[in-house]
């Protein structure tokens, strides 16, 4: 029975990709007040999904955003700031394009619509050469990668599509090495299907995370790097995650824009008991 329980009403979004059941599914909560901490984590870690959003719409265009794991409140993520912009402009009839997502950590971040497209303006996050000794995590990932850097991720670089979709990593190893660094693990090599420039994966076991589906954020990184290894600012990538996603990136300085299609999979309601704070 939900009489007297408050009423909170979500959208399933799978975001990166034209159709369901692609793509990296996203639960996003548009709200007119911040409940506490504890209850958007728990809403979270209910939806069990890679990340669940959070929005309070505000004037002008500017919308405070949030997101969760079902473990932790993460500081960056693409595929479900894409989730909530497709919410607010095809699901609900008093928003347009373009919008600024105002965040706790990644600061603003932009929306824009162009090309059948909604693009992400977000911030650039340059990998650096690692400068310690990784074989452990290498073992733990489970391949033998050509390369090495870091920044809010590790980045393996592989020599083809194939190293990377081979890869069946040790997960509990990689989730004490995320304990210990907080950052998560990409893999990456070049594309070898004539349509895309490069293909990844990504891990975030000590985020709650084993393998997300495809991620926004980790193209923060990727693409600077597939820039400049491949002289090219405009790039086409592919996640070879099992449920696969599209992202097209442009590096324009120290920001990455990155452009993909969403579709609302459902919507629901979600109950919350008397006397929690909203």
């Amino acid at each position: 029975m939900t009489i007297g329980r408050q009423p909170l009403t979500f959208h399933q979004v799978d975001a990166f990709t034209d159709q369901v059941f692609a793509g990296n599914p996203a639960a996003v909560y548009v709200l007119d007040a911040w409940p506490d901490d504890q209850t958007l984590a728990a809403i979270a870690a209910e939806h069990n999904l890679s990340e669940t959003a959070f929005v309070v719409p505000g004037a002008g265009g500017r919308h405070e955003l949030r997101w969760f794991t079902p473990a932790v409140e993460v500081e960056l993520c693409g595929h479900a700031t894409l989730a909530s912009a497709h919410v607010l402009l095809n699901e609900m009839d008093r928003y347009e394009a373009p919008l600024t997502f105002v965040t706790r950590f990644a600061g603003e971040l932009g929306m824009s619509a162009s090309d059948d497209r909604l693009w992400l303006d977000l911030p650039a996050r340059v990998a650096q050469p690692v400068d310690h000794d990784i074989a452990d995590v290498a073992a733990a990932l489970g391949g033998e990668a050509t390369a090495w850097y870091a920044a809010t991720n590790y980045l393996a670089v592989f020599d083809s599509a194939a190293d990377v979709a081979a890869l069946e990593p040790d997960m509990r190893a990689l989730a004490r090495y995320s304990a210990q660094t907080n950052l998560g693990f990409i893999a990456t090599a070049p594309a070898d299907d004539g349509q895309h420039d490069f293909v990844s994966r990504y891990f975030a076991p000590g985020h709650g995370v084993d393998e997300d589906p495809v991620t926004g954020s980790a193209h923060c990184t990727l693409a600077p790097y597939w820039a400049e290894r491949l002289g090219k600012r405009e790039l086409a990538a592919r996640q070879i995650s099992a449920r696969g996603g599209e992202l097209l990136c442009r590096v324009d300085g120290d920001r990455v824009h990155i452009g993909g299609q969403a579709v609302t999979f459902a919507t629901g309601t979600t109950f919350l008991d008397p006397g929690t704070r909203t």
